[in-house]
């Protein structure tokens, strides 16, 4: 098969909720239990269209269902072994280059990795379109004319995508593991990569995480990456020393130390610890999202957060002991529940709302030693209101906490989200205000937990998106 009779792909990957510990995860000595979302980034790339008997180096990337959001890129192979050098290009002069990080670090780095494995590296030009579920945006959105039966699952929105309001579900994370995974999908042989294998996923998480570290300017945990990668799971994030002697791309050198970082050769073996088995969702429960019109400033909270454990190391290491092993509690009661009969009595979940409780007042505790809002009083009382309903188990306020968002485990029933959705309904009106933040619209998303990473869709079914 030619490179120009290359056949569409289309992968997806999910958005993440990361249930239990937040600034444990940033250490080795302490895991995260993350759950994937079903909220998903889809990626679909085929061939580019130009005229007979014309050649290009050039990848366009789209994103339609924001305006503005085209990106075209050149790209060639550097010498000494620099890798792929990808050159975002001006479609037209009189417009400013809008830049997109996530886009063309993934680009960089996953040609370059392609190119170490094929033995005539040539990379024909391509088109990619990314589309995300409407739960990454709290903008009101359109559908758009269906030239198909079914309705698109995606939206249209009016704005471009700075403009776009986050609801903070990993979208870049997703968006960097589903564009690798397209990217190795379409251009590589199945027998190089194979996504539908264990290998094949290892390769994706390395260099997923790779790209994603190098596009936010920083070593972060890399539970989005697992999660996006493969689905729900207990995660042990990697020693960021693994990253730290990768050249800067176009530098000598950089495709071969990328090759074995990737691969996991040479000194950069990978520690990192991803145990699906250890987490399941019991039959009968759910989880839901409740989106909380306000925000939090996360990189300030970390940090904040990460001195004072300095300061306070006998403090901070009893309580991160403590929720460590309130979080090993969680994961495991949900697991035994997972292999239990659902109706197995009144009480089924009485320990698990003991471990939520216990959980959160750790938290609490952590938040008022350390000054920083984690669980914040009006935050705790939307927690407790919310577990007070019949068929909720509990709540939490996920992540590295604040005024974003609450996460709750629910009874998957329709009368327990009906009483759910009246409590938020008047919610506005029933929040004081306090420390000058006050709470605003509380809505649910919609999403759900996802124990599937990423997956490959089929190609035609992006038709109403594409030119």
């Amino acid at each position: 098969m030619t490179a120009s009779t290359l056949p569409p792909k289309a992968v997806s990957a999910p958005g993440k909720v990361l249930l239990a510990g937040g600034y444990l995860v940033l250490d080795r000595n302490y895991t995260g239990l993350v759950f994937g979302l079903d909220a998903r980034i889809h990626v679909y790339i085929e061939p580019i269209k130009t005229k007979s008997g014309v050649t290009l180096s050039e990848i366009i990337v789209k994103s339609p269902q924001f305006r503005e959001a085209t990106w075209e890129f050149g790209y060639r192979l550097v010498e000494g072994e620099g890798g792929i050098g990808v050159t975002q290009l001006r479609a037209n002069h009189t417009l400013p280059l809008r830049k997109n990080p996530f886009i063309e670090t993934t680009l960089t780095y996953t040609l370059t990795y392609i190119t170490t494995l094929l033995p005539h590296p040539h990379l024909s030009p391509s088109t990619i379109s990314i589309l995300a579920s409407p739960a990454y945006y709290s903008n009101p959105g359109t559908s758009p004319s269906s030239s198909t039966s079914s309705p698109s699952p995606f939206l249209k929105y009016p704005v471009s995508l700075p403009e776009a309001h986050k609801t903070g579900l990993g979208s870049s994370a997703a968006l960097v593991t589903s564009f690798t995974a397209a990217l190795l999908t379409y251009y590589l042989p199945t027998h190089i990569f194979d996504l539908e294998t264990d290998a094949g996923l290892r390769i994706l998480h390395n260099l997923s995480q790779a790209a994603h570290c190098a596009a936010q300017g920083k070593v972060g945990s890399g539970f989005d990456i697992a999660s996006a990668v493969y689905g729900s799971c207990l995660y042990r994030r990697f020693s960021p020393s693994l990253l730290s002697s990768l050249p800067a791309p176009g530098s000598p050198g950089f495709s071969s130390k990328l090759k074995a970082l990737v691969e996991g050769r040479d000194g950069a073996e990978w520690d990192v610890e991803i145990r699906k088995a250890a987490i399941r969702m019991p039959r009968g429960l759910r989880l839901v999202m409740c989106d909380v019109d306000c925000g939090s400033e996360t990189p300030g909270m970390v940090k904040k957060v990460l001195g004072w454990r300095a300061e306070h190391k006998d403090t901070a290491d009893r309580i991160w002991d403590a929720l460590q092993q309130g979080n090993e509690e969680f994961a495991a009661e949900l697991t035994r529940l997972a292999g239990e009969e659902e109706d197995a009595g009144k009480e089924r979940y009485a320990k698990l709302r003991d471990i939520i409780a216990r959980n959160r007042a750790l938290i609490r505790e952590m938040g008022q030693a350390s000054g920083v809002p984690i669980e914040p009083p009006q935050q705790t009382a939307l927690l407790d209101a919310c577990s007070k309903i019949e068929g909720i188990i509990g709540g939490v306020v996920p992540g590295a906490g604040g005024y974003d968002a609450v996460v709750l485990l629910v009874e998957d029933r329709e009368e327990v989200m009906a009483e759910l959705k009246k409590l938020l309904a008047g919610w506005k009106e029933a929040a004081d205000e306090e420390n000058g933040v006050k709470i605003g619209k509380v809505g649910i998303l919609g999403v759900r937990e996802d124990m599937v990473g990423v997956r490959l869709e089929d190609p035609t079914g992006y038709t109403d998106w594409l030119d």
